[in-house]
């Protein structure tokens, strides 16, 4: 599967997202005083600024053009609005889901711990980070995956506090969680504008 090996700060400046919303705390220049005037930017005409945000989220997520085209193909004969059914849709997968919960410290470590067969959704091992979870479903760390550095560090003493949005809910001493509803637009922070997206699909 093809990869981009493009550091993760400078692809996020490239985009103009913090990289946070990778799960990352690095800043960039353009973060500190010494550049006030790194968040200027030469204006984009229409097709950049739709392509920008087809690629932002495209990164954020780690997903490849053909699984996002087939998403958006989707959306578009979903009832709604394209772009939140777009947005909303790539939220419900299981790698985002694992992030999410606060079983992984990026989406990245969460793909790899899907992939590697870590967690079960209702009682059956799934290793596909693309899985669409639903509402009811409930996600664990299979029982022989705890035990991990990965997982273990999820209890400790220094173990970092992650409070999943509304649409889930987690059991960390269980190392469960549960969908409750499917996600909302307002529940995705990444700031995208997806009826660019939609506009750029369109053509």
């Amino acid at each position: 599967m093809a990869k981009n090996m493009q550091p993760i700060v400078k692809r996020c400046k490239a985009l103009g997202i913090s990289p946070a919303y990778m799960g990352y705390t690095a800043k960039t220049k353009s973060d500190t005083i010494r550049n006030p005037k790194g968040q200027i930017r030469r204006k984009q005409g229409e097709y950049a600024m739709q392509l920008n945000e087809k690629q932002k989220v495209k990164f954020v997520y780690g997903i490849l053009e053909r699984q996002f085209r087939g998403y958006y193909e989707k959306a578009a004969k979903a009832p709604g609005q394209t772009g939140e059914v777009l947005l909303t849709t790539i939220e419900r997968r299981l790698d985002n889901v694992i992030y999410r919960l606060g079983f992984a410290m990026t989406r990245r470590e969460a793909r790899q711990a899907v992939n590697h067969g870590h967690f079960n959704v209702n009682g059956k091992r799934v290793d596909v980070p693309s899985y669409l979870v639903k509402p009811g479903d409930v996600i664990e760390v299979r029982e022989k995956s705890r035990k991990s550095p990965m997982f273990k560090r999820l209890t400790g003493e220094d173990a970092v506090i992650v409070t999943p949005p509304k649409w889930l809910e987690k059991d960390l001493n269980n190392m469960t969680g549960k969908v409750l509803t499917n996600p909302a637009r307002e529940d995705i922070d990444l700031p995208v504008e997806e009826q660019l997206i939609v506009e750029l699909y369109s053509k």
